[in-house]
């Protein structure tokens, strides 16, 4: 509970696990208490799984970030999409191709650089970030893009170029503040709030209606996962960010932050139960136990449930063998599929995932826990770090095909 203060191998198959599953943990993510998840006795457990050392799941961790750092991304083949899929996983360290030249993603995206499917529209309540649901070349969710940028450390004074005129993030907040309503799906909404905005806050939307951060967990923690996006783990991911932010220090808590716990609860205990022997995690998310032998598929669903996991879970769990061995089948699975192009979505989802693993886990740095609104006076962005103009080794092109991306 939360307490408030003050002062391996990638195998070819395996066999589905018979039935539904819940299993006792006795440190579950965002407070390590004991959550209720029963199980009989009658039910298989989930496997057992040997410690990996920590060289050698660090080593495998920096060799496959780095390696897959050097996909190959062009402003002439790939939409923000794409694009910002891989700003999530790499901030401003990732280059792409534009015109025959490496330049720094992000901070060519902010200065005005043109870019399929990334569209805003100035308006007298902010800056709109046009979305383009299905499109998987725009803005596939609301406030998307400027959850990637929070996630990126950018204060809400960064300066964003469109068409000739300078804005800010601080503009398209406002928007979204001024869009939010029950009925949207609020998942990266509610991320980008709980970075910018500070405890309390409150404002009214577009119907008059007073809104707080609380009042989109309430919201987000009512909804469905198996019918959400990704199985869910995006909706998990914006209320464990909301959760961390507004109660860093662990508290007890009640209404809707407390509903938001049990569901961010439950998903890690079901996670665990439905985990496949060769650490995978289920290929139907939370939903029941199941493998596939699509490689692809399996990025996908492993790489969005580490990325939930490496938000959620409390350092004692990161390093638990389960977690670990979940991480190293996610890295295998990437290093067997780097001749590959892969789809956007479940490649950037599950190097993200690994680098919020990487950097709590090795790093002693949560950026779970990062908020902007805790560093008053320090807004600005870093510049980006140089890179090597000519990098070696470059991997195929993540696949631009719209057809062929399926992640959200």
């Amino acid at each position: 509970m939360f307490r408030r203060t003050d002062g391996v191998p990638l195998a070819r198959g395996y066999l589905l696990a018979a039935g539904v599953l819940l299993v006792a943990l006795s440190l579950l993510g965002l407070g390590g208490c004991q959550d209720a998840a029963s199980r009989s006795q009658d039910d298989p457990a989930p496997p057992r799984f040997q410690d990996v050392p920590d060289a050698e799941l660090k080593q495998l961790l920096e060799e496959v970030l780095e390696t897959n750092l050097h996909r190959t991304l062009d402003t002439s083949q790939h939409g923000a999409w794409q694009i910002l899929h891989g700003v999530l996983a790499y901030q401003d360290r990732l280059q792409v191709m534009h015109q025959g030249k490496l330049v720094p993603a992000l901070q060519w995206l902010l200065d005005g650089g043109s870019l399929r499917g990334f569209v805003l529209e100035p308006t007298p309540q902010g800056l709109d970030v046009v979305t383009e649901p299905g499109s998987l070349t725009g803005q596939g969710h609301e406030d998307q893009w400027l959850a990637v940028f929070s996630q990126c450390g950018l204060g809400l004074e960064q300066p964003i170029r469109w068409q000739g005129k300078t804005y800010t993030l601080g503009d398209m907040l406002r928007r979204t503040q001024w869009d939010v309503e029950e009925g949207m799906e609020l998942s990266w909404t509610l991320i980008a709030l709980s970075r910018y905005l500070p405890p309390g806050a409150q404002w009214k939307n577009h119907h008059g209606e007073t809104w707080t951060v609380e009042r989109a967990v309430a919201w987000e923690a009512e909804q469905d996962l198996d019918s959400s996006a990704c199985g869910g783990t995006h909706r998990l991911i914006g209320m464990t960010m909301a959760l961390r932010a507004y109660f860093p220090d662990q508290a007890e808590l009640d209404g809707p932050w407390a509903q938001a716990q049990q569901q961010i609860r439950r998903a890690v205990a079901l996670a665990r139960a439905y985990q496949q022997p060769d650490g995978a995690f289920s290929a139907q998310y939370f939903r029941r136990p199941g493998s596939t032998p699509d490689v692809k598929k399996r990025l996908g669903t492993t790489g969005h449930t580490v990325e939930f996991l490496a938000l959620a879970l409390e350092p004692e769990e990161l390093a638990a063998p389960w977690m670990e061995n979940a991480v190293r089948h996610l890295c295998q699975l990437l290093q067997e599929t780097e001749d590959l192009a892969i789809e956007c979505g479940a490649l950037y989802h599950a190097l993200h995932g690994l680098q919020v693993y990487y950097q709590r886990r090795f790093l002693g740095r949560d950026p779970s826990r990062e908020t902007m609104w805790q560093q008053a006076g320090s807004d600005q962005p870093e510049a980006p770090r140089p890179e090597d103009a000519t990098p070696k080794g470059r991997l195929p092109i993540a696949a631009p095909d719209v057809s062929r991306n399926s992640g959200a």
